[in-house]
């Protein structure tokens, strides 16, 4: 890598992501000099309307994603019209000089790019959550919404049945009532990006088990590529 790396990190939602991206850059600039990584944030709703924001919305039986507005609101998209703008939004960013992009999702795969190299939330997330149901008696999952439950059940199979509960980190849910329900499980994914480190003391609070915060996964891929 040069002397400066420069990261993009892609949000399906709109930038700044204050939520989620400084919290990742405390992690990833562990051990590094100031100024050593700099980064700049793409968001595949930036600039739309309320009209384009209500085309973007995810209808009744839809596969979706639960994300974040810069005001702050939750939006649930169409996984189909996301997924859409994403892959136009990545090739734009392709040609822009960047050593690494970071995918902050953990619900979308995507084509590898010409010039970059793509870190996807998903596949790292997913790839450490089917490592570990290998050997854990019973996997508890907090995803964001209820109607992600019945997609996680399609695209992954598992040893056993994990629990499943839903808890949207941007609805204002009650993370330790929600993470209640996992009790007895003997580890618990929290597989959104959108959870936070306060998200996930909340969590281990309320159930004593091992508890696995996917941006911090994610971050740490990231600071040992640097």
């Amino acid at each position: 890598m040069p002397s400066k790396s420069k990261i993009a990190f892609v949000t399906i939602g709109q930038t700044p992501r204050v939520d989620l991206v400084p919290e990742m850059m405390a992690e990833i600039m562990v051990g590094q000099p100031e100024g050593r990584i700099v980064f700049q944030e793409f968001g595949v709703l930036d600039g739309m309307d309320d009209a384009d924001l209500d085309a973007m919305r995810a209808r009744d039986g839809e596969h979706s994603f639960a994300t974040r507005l810069k005001n702050g609101n939750e939006i649930v998209t169409s996984k189909a019209r996301t997924e859409e703008k994403l892959n136009v939004l990545l090739q734009a960013i392709d040609g822009e000089g960047f050593d690494i992009v970071v995918l902050l999702c953990t619900g979308t795969r995507i084509e590898p790019l010409k010039n970059t190299l793509v870190v996807e939330a998903q596949r790292i997330v997913d790839s450490t959550v089917e490592a570990l149901a290998a050997s854990a008696r019973r996997l508890g999952v907090i995803l964001p919404l209820e109607r992600q439950v019945k997609d996680f059940e399609e695209r992954h199979v598992l040893p056993g049945k994990p629990s499943l509960v839903s808890a949207s980190p941007y609805a204002g849910d009650d993370m330790g009532a929600r993470a209640k329900q996992l009790e007895g499980c003997d580890l618990i994914v929290m597989h959104c990006m959108g959870y936070s480190a306060e998200m996930l003391d909340a969590v281990r609070a309320s159930v004593d088990a091992p508890v696995l915060l996917s941006r911090r996964m994610v971050a740490g891929v990231v600071r040992q590529m640097l």
